[in-house]
């Protein structure tokens, strides 16, 4: 069993340091604390990945504060359940928060649940700025080729493919999509 730490900031005025002390204070030693200096919001957090692959089962990661090791709630979340399923346990120091132990699966369950509920939230949201952006007038989807009307009115006047795509600008793929459409109108 080893304790490894976990320690980020999010930009390069900020220091490690306080993060650092405060997780060789509770027992990690200086070769088993991983960093990273970078917002949280890039997947490419050197630090976590080789802490990530270094942690095997019955060690225990130690973070300061859970918004240290993930992106959002879904990604920590992510990282927690991921760690939890290999045995590896995580603590959070300012919190005292721990997925070791009996309670450990039930802080997951409850983060899952969390998570589950923010992704709900933000579909919800999406939506209802889709329908407020249609009753605005915004069109979604791929905007026709500027060559389509006159196009459509060669296809309706039986002029060859060859001829339309010239005189249009239009792809092959679009000629036969306008005239299978024109079929169905």
């Amino acid at each position: 069993m080893a304790l490894l730490g976990y320690a980020r900031v999010s930009t390069s005025h900020q220091k490690l340091t306080a993060q650092i002390t405060e997780l060789k204070s509770v027992g990690v030693r200086d070769d088993r604390v991983f960093t990273d200096m970078m917002s949280g919001a890039t997947d490419e957090r050197e630090g976590l990945q080789r802490l990530l692959a270094r942690a095997e089962k019955d060690d225990i990661i130690i973070c300061t504060k859970m918004d240290r090791l993930g992106r959002n709630t879904a990604d920590m979340i992510h990282i927690v359940d991921a760690c939890y399923k290999k045995g590896i346990a995580i603590r959070f120091l300012e919190n005292g928060l721990s997925t070791e132990g009996t309670m450990g699966k039930m802080v997951i369950q409850i983060l899952a649940a969390v998570a589950e509920a923010e992704r709900e939230r933000i579909l919800e949201r999406t939506n209802e700025g889709r329908v407020v952006a249609m009753a605005a007038g915004v069109k979604f989807g791929r905007k026709p080729h500027h060559g389509s009307g006159m196009a459509l009115e060669l296809i309706h006047l039986d002029t060859p493919i060859k001829l339309v795509m010239e005189k249009t600008g239009i792809s092959r793929a679009t000629y036969f999509r306008l005239k299978s459409h024109q079929r169905r109108s």
